[in-house]
């Protein structure tokens, strides 16, 4: 396999009802994390891109949490529509997605 241009991270961090930090599961990064998925399939993007899920990335208020890599930029509230933009716009041509970018206060 050659290394990948980019390394996505999506947290997929379930906590049991009732603790007392939220979770991306929480707020469906199962199916943001499926739509990657889908995307990376549909595009042929294999050697460009690796998708990984992950556990907690630290703002579970704030997820679903995406963090991209090489440029350490991480996503919040990711829901599964945006996932298309993700790709489009920073895994293909390397912009950031503005609207997406986590709070300097969770990431900074």
């Amino acid at each position: 396999m050659p290394k990948p241009e980019k390394h996505v991270f999506v947290c997929t961090q379930s906590r049991p009802m009732g603790h007392p930090r939220s979770s991306c599961s929480q707020h469906g990064c199962a199916e943001v994390f499926d739509e990657f998925l889908w995307q990376l399939q549909q595009r042929n993007l294999f050697n460009r891109v690796q998708v990984t899920a992950t556990g907690c990335l630290g703002p579970c208020s704030e997820g679903p949490s995406v963090l991209v890599y090489p440029e350490g930029v991480m996503y919040g509230g990711v829901k599964k529509e945006d996932v298309a933009a993700l790709f489009d716009e920073h895994l293909e041509k390397g912009e950031t997605v503005e609207r997406l970018l986590m709070p300097a206060e969770h990431w900074g």
